[in-house]
């Protein structure tokens, strides 16, 4: 199916405003050119991406005014001219970093993983850049084995819940930070919940693991990334995959996470056994087909274990699109477990 234009609805972040700043509008969407097709957004999500990207903090997000959106599940409802016009009709994933809090959009379909049948779009959303980020981590940058012992920094979160659920599948144990609100939802993710905002925090971890852990998956950065290298036992592994400490600080937006890989790598160069690295999801983009083609395989392999029943997933709240703003609102709020989602908006609205 080939067609001319689309109409769209779609959110767009217009500068460094508060979530209730954000501005809804309509627009007609090109006619797909080749190669690329258009995508009818059934669930998108708020990522710790958008939050700091309202700040003008993400590390190399565009210039305002944009649609902001990471990641989408949809179906395709037109491609361009040569494009297999069997794709119309199905369900797909796909990351896209902006563009997706729309209700369409332009999408390579070099870049679109199939959804399997069956499972919800809200479910699958929760699981594509976070399902991706936590598998790749787990599995692809620390390679932890069955019977090791890791601690996860915000293990209540998108990406956190994520990463629980896997490593306890792979045979992990798991010490999971949260607020002492979320400790009965990260206990039945089945990790051991120790308060992050208790002043010993790590002491309670080392009560947990007094003989050192074999990962440490943070997102946190600033001062406190010295004491998840601290809890590292010999041949453990830091993965560092955020600066949140740092998500309100003034200034260049690059800096802390400049600082913060520059101090991993010094980290690296001591004689201790241990290793650190810092998370980056978009690593090896200029390689393009070997990038999605590592990205199809881990997505698919997490969508398989969520439709297997493996992944629980963990949807925080659902918000019409038109309420993009209270959606980000509550995801800022840390006050929900799981990944707050994005859907269409009734029809008529």
């Amino acid at each position: 199916m080939i067609q001319t234009a689309t109409h769209v609805t779609e959110v767009v972040l217009p500068g460094r405003v508060e979530p209730s700043g954000l501005q809804v509008r309509n627009r007609e969407l090109p006619a797909p050119t080749a190669g690329r097709a258009v995508l009818r957004m059934e669930a998108t999500g708020v990522s710790f991406a958008e939050q700091q990207m309202r700040r003008g903090k993400y590390f190399d997000q565009p210039p305002f005014p944009f649609v902001p959106g990471y990641d989408v599940v949809g179906t395709v409802t037109a491609v361009g001219p040569g494009v297999d016009a069997a794709l119309v009709g199905r369900r797909f994933a796909a990351v896209t970093k902006v563009g997706s809090w729309a209700s369409h959009q332009l999408v390579d379909v070099a870049d679109l993983v199939p959804v399997p049948d069956g499972v919800d779009a809200a479910d699958a959303e929760t699981v594509v850049v976070n399902g991706i980020t936590a598998w790749q981590m787990l599995h692809r940058t620390a390679r932890v084995r069955a019977g090791a012992t890791i601690v996860v920094l915000g293990a209540n979160g998108g990406v956190g819940t994520t990463l629980v659920q896997l490593a306890r599948h792979a045979g992990i144990t798991v010490i999971g930070t949260a607020s002492a609100r979320h400790h009965a939802a990260v206990r039945a993710l089945g990790a051991t919940p120790v308060d992050y905002r208790d002043p010993n925090v790590y002491a309670r971890i080392r009560e947990i693991a007094p003989d050192g852990v074999d990962a440490v998956f943070d997102h946190v950065g600033g001062p406190g990334i010295r004491e998840s290298w601290r809890l590292l036992r010999r041949g453990g592994t830091l993965v560092s995959y955020g600066t949140a400490a740092t998500k309100d600080e003034e200034g260049n937006s690059r800096l802390p996470v400049l600082k913060l890989i520059g101090r991993l790598v010094i980290w690296n160069l001591l004689p201790n056994g241990r290793s650190a690295h810092f998370y980056n999801f978009w690593a090896g983009r200029r390689r393009i087909d070997a990038f999605r083609a590592r990205l199809r395989e881990d997505l698919t392999s997490v969508l398989r274990l969520l439709a297997d029943g493996v992944l629980t997933a963990q949807v925080a709240a659902r918000f019409p699109l038109s309420e993009a703003g209270a959606a980000l609102a509550l995801a800022e709020s840390r006050t929900v477990a799981g990944k707050v989602v994005i859907v269409p908006d009734a029809p008529g609205r």
